[in-house]
């Protein structure tokens, strides 16, 4: 089938990155939120990181201009239901999608692609709260969405090879590359990645190094461009803390326990750079250690 019209549900860091990729390759895109400022915010973040590009010279100004026109916002779900592509990017709970999904499919063309840009929940459970697990799959961005390359496919137990096939030329069409996953608790990425922030989160706890000399040590050790700390004020403790708490529930295993630590952190709103405190303060100019 072929894809022109695209529906994203979340206006956040991965809803507006996703938005900005598609409009750019071409498609028409819809972005919903239940905030209006939430979608203000997306169209003004998608502009700037258009003018960064623009001013790298990676685009052409009429590219910038022409990707603008692209995008349209709603607050109201059911706007999205005539797209040929849903792709859900709302905050990373379970009853949270669940409740999108159940709201917008009495809303949907009968050949909507339904996909959820989860990190590590299960797409065969989330599927099964729709009414076509056969075309629904997870649609998995990197972020920032407009400078990482890699998207994961994830097939539910019912997802047909028509919509894997689609999905995949959609990826294709962006200039990213496809990465095949099958559905287990986190898929590939966050498997590996997310357990690695919970270790080197349990060496800080421990006192096996200091914020500063644990992140020092994986880049210039390990090779890393960003020490794991550093990456999980990015990501969001908050994140980082959902997808350790699937990977223990969904594999049993206690290697993967999050360290308390980092349960403490989220306590405490401390999620990282959008509360602008984490593992580092972001409130002067200069990021500082916070142990």
């Amino acid at each position: 089938m072929r894809i022109s019209t695209v529906g994203i549900v979340g206006a956040g860091q991965m809803g507006s990155g996703i938005a900005h990729v598609f409009a750019l390759a071409g498609y028409d895109v819809t972005i919903t939120d239940i905030r209006q400022e939430a979608l203000d915010a997306a169209l003004d973040a998608i502009g700037h990181n258009l003018d960064r590009q623009v001013n790298k010279e990676k685009i052409a100004p009429k590219d910038k201009q022409a990707a603008l026109s692209r995008i349209r916002t709603t607050t109201a779900l059911a706007d999205l239901g005539q797209t040929d592509l849903v792709i859900e990017a709302a905050t990373e709970r379970e009853e949270v999608k669940a409740a999108i999904f159940e709201q917008l499919v009495p809303h949907l063309a009968p050949h909507t692609i339904l996909t959820s840009n989860t990190s590590s929940i299960s797409i065969t459970r989330l599927a099964a709260r729709t009414d076509r697990p056969e075309k629904f799959m997870g649609f998995h961005f990197m972020n920032p969405v407009p400078v990482m390359q890699l998207v994961e496919l994830i097939r539910g137990i019912a997802t047909d090879d028509e919509t894997f096939d689609a999905l995949r030329q959609v990826v294709e069409s962006l200039g990213k590359t496809a990465a095949s996953a099958a559905d287990y608790p986190a898929f590939i990425v966050n498997r590996i990645l997310i357990p690695m922030i919970n270790e080197a989160v349990y060496a800080l706890y421990e006192g096996v190094g200091s914020v500063a000399a644990i992140d020092e040590s994986m880049r210039l050790g390990a090779n890393h461009p960003m020490g794991p700390l550093e990456l999980a004020d990015f990501i969001g403790l908050d994140t980082c803390l959902a997808i350790m708490n699937v990977l223990n529930e969904g594999l049993g295993d206690t290697k993967y326990r999050p360290c308390p630590l980092l349960v403490k952190y989220v306590e405490a709103g401390w999620l990282g750079r959008k509360t602008k405190r984490g593992f580092y303060d972001y409130r002067g100019d200069t990021p500082v250690p916070s142990r």
